[in-house]
């Protein structure tokens, strides 16, 4: 996963592997995604008086984490405050909030003990941008006075963040483009988190441009891609593109949607899944739909996700690999038939099971070649069927399998192979 040492306090988000993102608030309502406002150019003003209407009058937290929990997911990361400025949560510092809108309620206190109560990790995303000061856009060369104003509310909306919901396991910063670090004074609101909240896991986004230098975990956004170094998950929609509620989007098959935690999980990482519940508090039916198949998925399979590490052999004919302790976990996409064929794998195997259905697998090992037969001809499980190889030892690939089909030839095993 990473080459550098995880904190015991931060064991848990290697360990959860799936994780719900919530984008949620004024935006809803008009149902193009979380940008409106400012992609549209729509007027301030009246984007404000969204307020009014903006009741979450269907919203029930509990109904929400039981969603979560029962899709196999261990935490959730909701949006107190997006770029658009309106606060989810009761702030001092700020009459735009749903405390003192049409809501009349704290959403981020009641999703924090909903969520809490569930047993999941709770997480909250703030927004470092806030178009409701043009300071943000003008910068401190252009408007030092007003940008070092809105640096202490920010800094201050954090402290209240940190301050009024207990504990707070992750802190999803965004927004930071296009100034940098300095600029957003990171290190000091970094350490005003640390100093509240000393467990706390804080994401990558405190300057532009510098995200490879910030923050216990990375954030890769519409792609999954390892990072080394730290940990990290794979930001991801649910829909085709919109982060926030949009109506006639076009969402995901189940299948897909599994397809990218099991391939965050192969290359050691999270897959943060994101929903737009609609402006009412409800989520839309399709991902609930969705959430409950993989949830299904994972009762059974669960063990190939959680805590899992990358394996080091080339499974993509079938599918993707993990690893935990001396299991090969083999994650098959491309259903074969009555037979499957692995190579390159030097460990001994010493039993083979479908963790769809418990069936025990004939196994032939020569070399470095393993088949497993005796496979249902049909894919037991339409999403994506598990085997469980245990074998002697930590799998380990054979010293050909060790480097990519395309890293060229340090070994000098391929060529040895095409000359016979």
């Amino acid at each position: 996963m990473t080459s550098r040492a995880v904190k015991p306090c931060h064991q848990w988000f290697n360990q959860a592997r799936f994780g719900l993102f919530i984008h949620w608030g004024l935006y809803s309502l008009l149902g193009r995604g979380e940008q409106v406002l400012i992609r549209e150019r729509l007027d301030p003003a009246e984007y404000a008086r969204l307020t009014a209407r903006f009741t979450a009058r269907r919203f029930d937290p509990d109904a929400w984490a039981r969603c979560a929990k029962n899709a196999g997911m261990k935490y959730a990361v909701l949006t107190t405050k997006h770029h658009d400025g309106f606060c989810l949560f009761d702030s001092a510092l700020t009459d735009y909030t749903a405390v003192k809108a049409a809501a009349g309620r704290d959403l981020v206190a009641d999703y924090v003990k909903a969520f809490r109560k569930q047993g999941l990790k709770v997480g909250l995303y703030y927004s470092l941008a806030d178009l409701r000061f043009p300071a943000y856009y003008k910068g401190p060369q252009r408007a030092p006075a007003a940008f070092a104003e809105y640096i202490r509310f920010l800094h201050a909306q954090v402290r209240e963040l940190c301050t009024n919901y207990g504990r707070i396991d992750l802190l999803w910063f965004d927004g930071e483009m296009p100034h940098n670090s300095e600029a957003w004074q990171a290190s000091k609101l970094v350490r005003m988190v640390r100093r509240l909240q000393p467990h706390i896991l804080i994401n990558n986004r405190l300057g532009a441009h510098e995200r490879a230098g910030w923050g216990d975990f990375g954030t890769p956004e519409h792609t999954i891609a390892a990072e080394s170094g730290r940990l990290w998950e794979s930001c991801q929609v649910s829909t085709w593109r919109l982060w926030g509620y949009a109506a006639g989007e076009r969402w995901r098959p189940a299948g897909l949607l599994l397809d990218m935690l099991c391939e965050a999980a192969a290359k050691g990482g999270n897959l943060l899944l994101n929903v737009g519940p609609k402006a009412d508090g409800t989520f839309p039916a399709p991902f609930v739909k969705r959430m409950e198949r993989i949830g299904a998925w994972m009762k059974r399979h669960g063990e190939a996700i959680y805590g899992s590490e990358p394996a080091a052999c080339d499974f993509v004919t079938h599918g993707r690999q993990t690893v935990k302790g001396n299991t090969l976990y083999l994650l098959i996409r491309f259903w074969p038939g009555p037979e499957v064929h692995l190579a390159g794998l030097k460990t001994r195997v010493l039993r083979a099971k479908l963790l769809s259905t418990g069936q025990r697998l004939h196994i032939e090992q020569h070399g470095d070649h393993v088949y497993l037969r005796g496979l249902p001809r049909k894919a037991p499980d339409p999403l994506c069927t598990v085997i469980a190889l245990a074998c002697k030892g930590k799998p380990k690939p054979c010293d050909w399998a060790q480097h990519g089909v395309w890293e060229g030839d340090p070994t000098g095993r391929l060529a040895e192979w095409l000359e016979g």
